[in-house]
Parts: structure tokens; C-alpha cells; sequence
């Protein structure tokens, strides 16, 4: 780990915070308040990076990859907000909205990062 590496991370997580908080906020008067613009911010997010974990290998230097992956998107998603909805769901008792928030993050993330590394260019 180098000292370029610890800024880049610094730095791009710094943006990917500002980014998700913007984006969360942004989403709220679309899809409302509860646990649904935090996981379009999280399969945006994995999308993102699946399509750069594809594209940067080996093409960038270490600082930049691990800037962009770590920083960025360990900033743009977040587990945090993720768990934080889901416990507010549960106190509401609304075990439904709950069981399809976290299915629905997983299997949607899982998808969208597969298919941002799947269209990204290869080297």
C-alpha cells in the first residue's frame, strides 16, 4: 500500500460519498422516502463498478484501480444505509417491503455488476 494509493482512495471516496448522498437525496421525490433510493444508488453503483473493475484491470495504475473500486464506490454504495432501512422496516413491522428490499438489492446487484463487467471492453 502506498501513499498514492491511501490519497486516491481518500480523495474518489470522498467524491463516491458526495455522489450517493446527492443521488439518495435526488431519488427521494421520485421513489419516496423509504429503503427504495438507496438501493437504486447500490445497483448503480455496482453496475459502475463491475463495469470498471473490467475496464481499469491492468489498463490504470494501482493507486487509480483501487482509487476508483475502494474509494469511489466503497463511498457511492453503501451496506450502512442498506442495514439501516432494513431495521426501520422491521420495527415497522413490514416484513414484506423488507424481504423484497434485500432480495431485490442482492439479486439486482449481483445482476448489475455482471453486466457492467460484462460490457465493458477487454484489453
Amino acid at each position: 500500500m502506498t501513499l498514492a494509493t491511501l490519497f486516491s482512495v481518500a480523495v474518489a471516496g470522498a467524491a463516491g460519498a458526495v455522489c450517493r448522498y446527492a443521488a439518495t437525496q435526488g431519488l427521494k421525490g421520485w421513489l419516496g422516502d423509504g429503503p427504495w433510493p438507496v438501493a437504486a444508488v447500490n445497483v448503480v453503483g455496482c453496475f459502475g463498478f463491475g463495469l470498471c473493475w473490467a475496464m481499469l484491470h491492468e489498463r490504470v495504475s494501482q493507486a487509480v484501480y483501487v482509487g476508483v473500486l475502494a474509494g469511489f464506490f466503497g463511498a457511492f454504495t453503501t451496506f450502512s444505509a442498506f442495514a439501516l432501512d432494513g431495521v426501520q422496516l422491521l420495527e415497522g413491522r413490514r416484513i414484506a417491503p423488507f424481504v423484497l428490499n434485500v432480495a431485490l438489492q442482492n439479486a439486482a446487484g449481483l445482476c448489475a455488476l455482471w453486466l457492467g463487467a460484462s460490457l465493458a471492453p477487454r484489453a
